[in-house]
């Protein structure tokens, strides 16, 4: 309260979870009073492999006993390894890596790429999506509420629905440099766009010769029920970003992934983007021993199995309480559910803390409560959470036919 954001310590206390966090294991979070907390949001989508992976720590320490920073100046190990771990596993054509330290900072340097290669200015974003709060990834985060206290933004950007590839091929000119968009709308409520959209969306971009971005920061590395978002729709990006879960829960990494036609923009001037702290040797050795957990443990196809029983459940709930809430959708375990009221969702936000379950709002749409455990969470923690939800919903019904 007194050094760092008051307000923010008022909405976190007014949810109900005015406690400290102490340690974590998997699904779970231990506080300094030993309540033990069932983690459903996994920090955004960062938890996708669970809290202390044991093999992304015991990585990561032996690599800090080895050089935790680079010199910046000779080769890097693990970059190399990593990068050449990337493009075996990511989509179409993507060959190069340039590493950073958030999702932010990833869209941040493929704007900067895409402007550079194109020799244009023009970006196209979606309604709803969400790329970062950084001048340039904000400037296409497509909600008014953070965008408008920090105008102007950069220029040439424009806001399109999602879902709507004709919207896009109408909103594309001479100077359109590249379309940004999530497979998957996280932050704007959990949205799986139609499935002849994101083919369209390629066709377009091909034909009019400008960039795809795809920003799979949230939604990549197994989170929908495939290794990337974009393999359910068989798209190829030009740029694709990472982030959230490549440190396997344990490190902040982010990633920037392009074509070799794309990465000819370094051959002039290979500084013209760096990093200083970005491809440290500790955060490619955890990004590594996280992908390998990923591939090793199936958690893809964990996540579809999963993901495809909670979203029958939660549906059943819907059906069975249509006054509380209004839709559930979602793909692998990247699901929200959408409230009748905005003011339901803080309620139950609360109702979910007291029986010790960690969830939150999507942050560009407060009606939607995201879902997003662990992809290896046990039956028994996915019933356990059903049923508070249950639970939670059941009084909310009941408050409301009162009033």
């Amino acid at each position: 309260m007194d050094h760092i954001n008051p307000s923010l310590m008022r909405l976190i206390s007014f949810m109900g979870y005015d406690t400290i966090e102490d340690h974590s294991s998997g699904c779970h979070i231990y506080d300094t009073s030993g309540n033990d907390f069932l983690d459903c949001l996994g920090g955004f989508g960062v938890f996708t492999i669970g809290h202390s992976h044991p093999k992304v720590i015991n990585a990561v320490k032996a690599q800090l006993d080895k050089m935790p920073l680079s010199s910046k100046v000779l080769m890097v190990e693990p970059y190399a390894l990593l990068a050449k771990k990337l493009a075996d596993i990511s989509p179409g054509s993507l060959q190069y890596v340039f590493m950073c330290n958030s999702g932010t900072e990833a869209i941040e340097g493929a704007l900067k790429i895409a402007r550079l290669k194109t020799k244009k200015h023009g970006l196209i974003y979606t309604k709803h999506g969400f790329h970062g709060k950084t001048m340039g990834s904000l400037s296409i985060t497509g909600r008014d509420a953070f965008q408008e206290p920090f105008r102007p933004l950069i220029p040439g950007a424009r806001m399109i629905p999602f879902g709507d590839a004709d919207a896009l091929a109408e909103a594309i000119d001479d100077d359109t440099a590249a379309f940004v968009v999530e497979p998957v709308q996280g932050e704007g409520g959990i949205h799986v766009p139609p499935d002849d959209y994101l083919p369209k969306v390629q066709e377009i971009c091909r034909d009019k010769k400008i960039l795809l971005i795809t920003d799979e920061v949230q939604s990549g590395l197994g989170r929908t029920g495939k290794l990337f978002a974009c393999d359910h729709w068989g798209i190829e990006p030009d740029i694709m970003t990472l982030a959230k879960a490549l440190g396997g829960g344990v490190l902040p990494v982010g990633a920037i992934l392009g074509t070799p036609d794309v990465w000819e923009i370094f051959e002039e001037n290979p500084l013209i983007h760096s990093s200083t702290f970005g491809g440290n040797p500790l955060a490619c050795t955890a990004a590594l021993a996280a992908i390998e957990v990923i591939i090793e443990e199936n958690l893809p196809d964990k996540a579809a199995e999963t993901g495809k029983y909670i979203l029958n459940e939660l549906k059943a709930i819907r059906d069975e309480h249509p006054d509380v809430i209004a839709d559930v959708r979602g793909i692998g375990c990247f699901i929200g559910v959408e409230f009748a009221d905005s003011d339901v969702g803080g309620i139950m936000i609360s109702s979910l803390a007291a029986r010790k379950v960690l969830v939150a709002f999507t942050l560009n749409n407060q009606k939607v409560l995201r879902i997003e455990p662990a992809l290896g969470i046990s039956r028994d923690d996915v019933d356990k959470l059903l049923g508070y939800i249950r639970e939670s919903v059941a009084e909310v019904s009941s408050l409301i036919s009162s009033l």
